[in-house]
């Protein structure tokens, strides 16, 4: 079968036609592309339209942001020989010959926020660390008196209440931190060096940052808004005026912002509020106590467990008195989610329990054997089962001064000794500064005295009388697992 093939004769004939038509081809495909994604062009009707700003809201929060002012009173000690080391050498830095101890005043300055029109003002913990006075003042210039109301270390975190007299005060509204995403735009507010309110701007660098070491619970907001010394107590505002965190820290190598700034989220801002409000005064927050804890999957783990990702917490260990274990919950179990939240590593499966208000279940999803299992678990505050009976060491032994008491879930979380099961008699801090303190530290497991084992208080006591009257000294301890061998003649 022949098949012919037809060809305008023209196009042959003339090469610049067919130029031409191919101009005007290519010409029409571009305009018809053109008009499928041009954008409606609008014509601004305010200022806001017309000048891209973020100054709605800074009007918004600013009014919140407060300066705070901290003053504290130290002894210092001078040598009368002005620190020259020719003298120094036979007297020392005790100065107990004609040594002279100065009281000075040290002033610190850092940010806050207001969060309630009564006065109350969340900062950072470290921003108010030993202040005796506490000033407050407002972006329009008013300043009030604060005090202190709670304190938590842990977090970082420090809630103070303003001597308002009345006065109506403007206040910044916390929102979730759960509903940003990396790459959303915040601002920072705050004090930086002192030089007035200043606002920077940045975007969410990351979420749910655990590899740091700045406070127990290691979560935070990464951002590159500038934060500098200053700015710590200051928010972390997202564009619907929120405050969305509380700035800490910043990664620097000379103290200046390199664009690696970290807060601290909304929701564990919110539960040191929460704590104050219920009445806890000037201690660490009372936070729910499930008695588990855990460690990170590596892949050699997730191979071992059949697991196809190395996120998620493994269960190592237990508390008999715990209500995860209560729950049903095994060592062994693999945690993958918190009230619906993915865990990733041991540090986010802390912030997640301890944002838990206490009263409350948390529903655990975990992985075992290869299938997902739920369970809810009660969030208590850590029992104080059995009593601690605090007791202070005193005689003629090395011991003296110390204050002791037994091991419970509560004395563990203090000391940070985690879940540990046992029960004993542990080191919980001392009385007066004496040689003890060189001796064991709190936390230290005391299990033997010149070869007796220690079960109770009264075998202590009774363990370092008879040490005294023999002159020797033979102590054994315990520290985080390791056994330390003390002998004092």
């Amino acid at each position: 079968m022949n098949q012919t093939i037809f060809t305008p004769y023209f196009l042959f004939k003339n090469s610049s036609m067919i130029r031409k038509l191919l101009y005007i081809f290519s010409i029409g495909l571009i305009g018809i592309g053109a008009s499928a994604f041009a954008q409606e062009r609008i014509t601004p009707n305010s200022r806001d339209q017309l000048v891209l700003s973020y100054s709605s809201v800074v009007k918004k929060v600013s009014p919140a942001v407060v300066n705070i002012y901290t003053k504290r009173v130290v002894t210092r000690s001078y040598s009368p020989f002005g620190g020259d080391p020719f003298f120094e050498q036979f007297f020392g830095n005790s100065f107990g010959m004609g040594g002279l101890n100065r009281q000075q005043v040290e002033s610190s300055l850092g940010s806050g926020v207001i969060v309630d029109a009564g006065g109350v003002v969340v900062t950072n913990a470290h921003v108010i660390k030993g202040a005796q006075e506490i000033s407050v003042v407002l972006n329009d210039g008013r300043e009030f008196d604060a005090e202190l109301a709670i304190k938590d270390d842990r977090s970082d975190l420090a809630v103070l209440r303003m001597k308002t007299k009345g006065e109506d005060l403007p206040f910044a509204t916390l929102k979730p931190s759960e509903n940003l995403e990396v790459g959303d735009i915040v601002i920072a507010v705050g004090n930086p060096f002192g030089v007035g309110q200043t606002v920077t701007s940045g975007i969410i660098s990351a979420l749910a940052r655990s590899s740091l070491n700045i406070n127990d619970f290691n979560f935070f907001i990464q951002t590159d808004a500038a934060i500098n010394p200053g700015n710590s107590g200051g928010p972390l505002v997202s564009m619907d005026g929120g405050v969305i965190g509380i700035n800490t820290a910043i990664y620097s190598r000379s103290g200046g912002s390199l664009g690696i700034g970290f807060a601290i989220p909304s929701e564990m801002v919110q539960t040191v509020i929460a704590a104050e409000k219920t009445g806890q005064r000037n201690i660490s927050v009372a936070r729910p106590w499930i008695g588990a804890s855990g460690q990170a999957v590596t892949s050699d783990i997730a191979d071992s467990l059949d697991l196809k990702t190395t996120k998620g917490v493994l269960i190592s260990q237990l508390h008999s008195k715990s209500p995860a274990k209560k729950s049903g919950l095994k060592v062994g179990d693999v945690v993958i989610s918190i009230n619906g939240k993915l865990i990733n590593d041991p540090a986010e499966m802390r912030f997640r329990l301890a944002t838990v208000p206490l009263g409350q279940k948390a529903s655990i999803e975990v992985m075992r054997k290869g299938k997902k299992e739920s369970f809810s678990v009660m969030a208590i505050a850590p029992p104080e089962d059995p009593p601690r009976e605090e007791t202070t060491l005193e005689g003629a032994h090395p011991l003296n001064g110390a204050i002791v008491g037994y091991l419970n879930p509560r004395v563990s979380v203090e000391l940070g000794l985690e879940n540990d099961d046992r029960e004993g008699v542990v080191v919980l801090g001392f009385s007066r500064r004496t040689r003890v303190s060189q001796i064991v530290a709190p936390g230290d497991i005391i299990l033997l005295i010149n070869d007796d084992e220690i079960e109770d208080i009264k075998d202590l006591k009774r363990g370092l009388d008879q040490a005294a009257r023999r002159g020797t000294f033979n102590l054994v301890t315990e520290r985080k697992g390791r056994r330390n061998h003390i002998v004092i003649r």
